[in-house]
């Protein structure tokens, strides 16, 4: 059974960092393209971030550009989410999502990704 296990979420005081990581379990995930989406309380699942299937091209939202770094590993069946200065409003539950189809760049769009983690809670303290 295809799997997306997302770990490293907690409790952080606004400033702080914090490191996601993803874990898919199977290889096939290796040809797609991967992002982070994050869901508050109350409000829709928005994207944050997403990196290609080669681990090149990037593409953020612009409320965390300049603070979250997305990447993956040589093998590609891990995705890291970093986040630094986080603030308040970046509480959320934060999902790992695999692209419908191989060789993707990366898209901003929720309905091109099939499957999705069951998500880490990720809170900012003021």
């Amino acid at each position: 059974q295809v799997q997306l296990v997302e770990s490293g979420g907690g409790l952080v005081q606004a400033g702080g960092s914090l490191r996601l990581s993803c874990a898919a379990s199977a290889r096939t995930f290796s040809t797609k393209a991967m992002a982070w989406f994050r869901q508050a309380p109350g409000k829709e699942r928005e994207f944050v971030a997403a990196i290609d299937w080669r681990g090149v091209t990037t593409n953020y939202a612009d409320s965390v550009k300049g603070r979250f770094t997305i990447s993956r590993d040589s093998a590609k069946t891990m995705v890291f989410l970093q986040m630094n200065i986080l603030k308040p409003e970046d509480t959320a539950v934060y999902y790992c999502a695999a692209a419908k189809f191989a060789r993707g760049l990366g898209s901003s769009n929720r309905y091109d990704y099939s499957y999705w983690g069951q998500g880490t809670q990720v809170t900012v303290s003021s």
